[in-house]
């Protein structure tokens, strides 16, 4: 990913440098905190204001997730499978794959699956299995068709162990870091379900409340996750200003490059389900949310970068630390840029491929109304990243030589025994100690 964290190391630092650098990031604190606490207001009034009134907006009985009358959802274990003659008189001459299931040790009944699942993956022996149980018609009447239909494989064990495992590898890795982020991930999901979520069904303006949804999000995880910082308050700054950089592009390339949202098999569904919500408008809304965290890690990774930068060589001018820095932004930038590509890629492969069997012209193939969505989606999202890059790290600098106080000779001397007058030598416009030129190539 091109990251260029470089640390200093605490011990190597005597008592007065401590002091001063923990007053100058307080100064930077107090500074930042001056823009970002009105952002705070208005974020948090806004959702007040945007707030869903609490109802979903879909009928009770349009639930395609529910049952019907008279039928229920079984969950079982299959025992064994067969291919044999389709279940119901009316099928009799065609042959069915049957996999026979029981429920905590009941008798085994002829659960029929559909074709596309046994070419796909198929049911064995052992599977967890949901399927229809579908009501008797009366009582020693012939049956019409099979009565327990496959409806879809139980995945909650493997799910939680991979679950289990990502918790427990994040956590051995980044500690109580890790631990602090996966909290504020839950609390960002907690975000989109209580608040986009609904406030998009309701038909409230999605530009707003993509906009008023991710800043939320971006304030609760960045500080929960790296705490109340400097760096953090600055990457807080950039990232906002992304935000509004993605919002401003996304506004005008949905309507621009008429994304009406029908593309996708959801889209009558979600029609018919809610009243009012515009479908282009949660394209919008997605636009937005998708990039927020490759944007969060690209600002996160500018800010350290100028501060620990800034921390090694203190009198290094600003435009020397601006130079320095973006060496590393740009490295980040272009295995971002990839990032982002492959990831929107892999999400739409099938459409890729389905696309490819048509065999139709590549530009036309690219903004057909399969792949038009896809492809706005990683335009989008890395021009506001590249852009937010050089904002994180102009303001970065400027708190940094706004809040900072020049040192004297003796700070600067390292446990090496490098004489001060040597570490304060500038070379090519910035300091002896710059991990910019180290980490990363021009």
């Amino acid at each position: 990913m091109g990251h260029s964290h470089s640390h200093t190391d605490d011990s190597s630092l005597s008592r007065a440098q401590l002091r001063r650098r923990t007053a100058v990031r307080r100064r930077a604190v107090v500074l930042l905190s001056w823009i970002l606490v009105p952002l705070a207001v208005l974020t948090v009034t806004a959702m007040v204001l945007l707030w869903p009134g609490g109802g979903t907006g879909a009928p009770a009985d349009g639930n395609p997730y529910a049952a019907a009358p008279g039928a229920s959802f079984v969950t079982g274990t299959v025992q064994r499978t067969a291919t044999q003659a389709c279940p119901g008189t009316a099928q009799q001459a065609q042959d069915c794959f049957i996999a026979y299931t029981a429920v905590k040790g009941g008798a085994d009944v002829p659960v029929v699956v559909t074709p596309d699942i046994v070419q796909a993956r198929g049911v064995k022996a052992g599977d967890n299995i949901r399927y229809l149980k579908l009501p008797v018609i009366s009582p020693g009447a012939e049956p019409t068709g099979p009565q327990y239909l496959f409806m879809d494989f139980v995945r909650t064990l493997p799910l939680g162990l991979l679950a289990f495992l990502y918790a427990v590898v994040v956590i051995a890795v980044a500690r109580w870091r890790g631990l602090r982020a996966m909290v504020g991930l839950g609390g960002a999901f907690a975000v989109l379900a209580w608040f986009v979520l609904p406030a998009l069904v309701e038909g409230k303006p999605p530009l707003l409340v993509a906009l008023v949804g991710s800043a939320a999000i971006m304030f609760g995880v960045l500080y929960f996750a790296h705490g109340f910082s400097a760096r953090t308050s600055t990457a807080l700054l950039g990232t906002l200003f992304g935000l509004g950089a993605t919002a401003a592009l996304a506004g005008w390339a949905v309507d621009a490059a008429a994304l009406t949202g029908t593309a996708g098999d959801s889209a009558y569904q979600l029609m018919n389900l809610t009243h009012g919500m515009s479908l282009s408008g949660m394209i919008l809304c997605g636009l937005i949310i998708s990039g927020l965290g490759v944007l969060n890690d690209v600002t996160i990774t500018q800010s350290s970068a100028v501060w620990e930068l800034y921390e090694l060589a203190p009198e290094t001018s600003a435009r020397g630390l601006f130079t320095s820095a973006m060496r590393i932004g740009r490295d980040h930038i272009a295995s971002t840029v990839y990032t982002i590509a492959f990831a929107y890629a892999g999400s739409a492969l099938p459409v890729l491929l389905l696309v490819s069997l048509y065999e139709r012209p590549l530009l036309d193939a690219l903004t057909s109304s399969e792949l038009a969505e896809e492809v706005v989606r990683i335009l989008v999202g890395s021009i506001g990243l590249v852009l937010a890059i050089p904002v994180t790290t102009a303001v970065a600098v400027a708190v940094v030589k706004a809040t900072g106080n020049r040192p004297e000779a003796g700070d600067l001397h390292r446990v090496s025994g490098e004489p001060a007058e040597k570490a304060l030598k500038p070379e090519n416009g910035v300091g002896r100690s710059n991990p910019g030129a180290a980490t990363s190539a021009p």
